[in-house]
């Protein structure tokens, strides 16, 4: 399987740090997020890896050259002219993917025990379009699965806005774990063109298209924000 790994985003709450470098680079008990995550990916078998590059794109590969892509087959996606978000950033990569049957998908921020292999065994038999991990933690954001863990809707915690088909009302709120597992079927779906986000498309599948969530309790670390990676740092050695 391959494995894309979203590394392109601009990183704005690891200030300072990415004010000169890609939070890709930001390090964990001096081990780059980058690396860490590929060695990640690795220990489950997988070892073919699209990497998307924007900010401070150029560290990003000479880094990735100075240790050889940690034995890894890479690509690279390269949205120097424009940020595209997750979904404009997944299909500016379709033709790495796309050829794919299945293919997982992964924020570079995030840090994480997940039994890959259990997600992607879940994303098999249940046959759905997307199986995104979640887990039951804080965050302003939460997705909402109906009793056989389809996604149903999304709210905001902040705002109380919300949105929710089928008129269920009784659905279980999981916070997105930043891992998921996708058909690559998914490109003849996608309606969006241009910079947009890849919740927002996979709001508009679930009218149609089965999204199944798969519910973990692994260790989960979004290190987004500098207090994070102290946090981190506990947990990852």
């Amino acid at each position: 399987m391959k494995a894309m790994i979203f590394a392109a985003g601009m990183g704005t709450r690891l200030k300072p740090f990415t004010d000169n470098h890609p939070k890709a680079l930001a390090q964990v008990n001096g081990v780059p997020l980058l690396e860490r995550n590929i060695k990640y990916l690795q220990s489950y078998g997988i070892n073919d890896f699209v990497i998307n590059i924007h900010h401070f794109g150029g560290q990003i590969l000479a880094f990735l050259g100075e240790n050889d892509n940690f034995g890894a087959n890479i690509e690279i996606s390269n949205e120097s002219d424009e940020l595209l978000e997750t979904g404009g950033g997944l299909l500016s990569a379709k033709r790495f993917l796309e050829n794919e049957q299945t293919f997982l998908i992964m924020n570079v921020d995030i840090l994480t025990d997940l039994n890959i292999t259990n997600l992607i065994n879940i994303h098999e038999l249940k046959g759905g379009m997307v199986t995104l991990a979640v887990s039951d933690r804080d965050s302003t954001r939460k997705l909402m699965f109906d009793d056989k863990m389809y996604l149903k809707g999304w709210k905001n915690l902040t705002t109380n806005k919300k949105t929710v088909v089928g008129g269920i009302f009784k659905l279980r709120e999981l916070a997105f774990s930043g891992v998921h597992c996708v058909n690559a079927e998914i490109f003849t779906k996608i309606t969006r063109t241009g910079k947009f986000s890849i919740m927002d498309e996979y709001l508009d599948l679930m009218k149609e298209d089965i999204i199944i969530g798969y519910q973990h309790t692994a260790n989960l670390i979004d290190v987004g924000k500098p207090e994070s990676v102290a946090e981190a740092e506990k947990l990852f050695r």
